[in-house]
């Protein structure tokens, strides 16, 4: 396995839609493993393939708690078919770091998906999960949590993005 590169806010890969997966072989499950292997080194609760600049529909999830076993989540081909009730959630995201924001999204979900194999599955989610499921299958669609608050308070974030990305670049934290 292997660390693969997360792009930051505006790299182009982050607002492209990715393509359906149709070949479920080994550079699909190496791709998964290195995936998740990059959330977990990132610290993150979710990654998706856009994050790595990888045009797939393909995320990781993992929602557990530091004192609790791993719960990896590996999706491919994502999508909501159901939503409904609200949640107010601050959200964060790798390729946007030390960036929040408060976004609403529906507060329970119905995701279909497929395995590294190609099985099918669904999954109903509240809390947490939802919001990491949803924010997860934005990014596969091209959208960021950004695109989910209001005009001022995205102009706002987008300022403090800069600023922060800045601070880092002085501090030579980021490429």
């Amino acid at each position: 396995m292997s660390l693969l590169h997360i792009v930051k806010y505006p790299h182009a890969a982050l607002t492209t839609p990715a393509a359906p997966v149709v070949a479920f072989d080994a550079a699909l499950a190496t791709f998964i493993d290195d995936l998740a292997e990059t959330m977990y080194a990132a610290e993150g609760v979710g990654l998706a393939a856009n994050q790595v600049a990888e045009l797939k529909r393909v995320c990781v999830i993992d929602c557990a708690g530091q004192d609790e076993p791993a719960a990896l989540l590996e999706l491919v081909n994502p999508q909501v078919v159901h939503g409904d009730g609200k949640i107010v959630w601050e959200e964060g995201c790798l390729s946007f770091p030390e960036l929040y924001e408060r976004v609403t999204r529906p507060g329970h979900v119905r995701v279909a998906y497929q395995d590294r194999t190609g099985a099918a599955h669904e999954i109903e989610a509240d809390g947490l999960l939802a919001v990491a499921l949803q924010h997860e299958i934005d990014h596969l669609d091209g959208v960021l949590f950004i695109d989910r608050i209001g005009p001022l308070a995205r102009r706002r974030a987008l300022d403090r993005f800069t600023k922060i990305m800045a601070r880092r670049r002085a501090d030579g934290i980021d490429d």
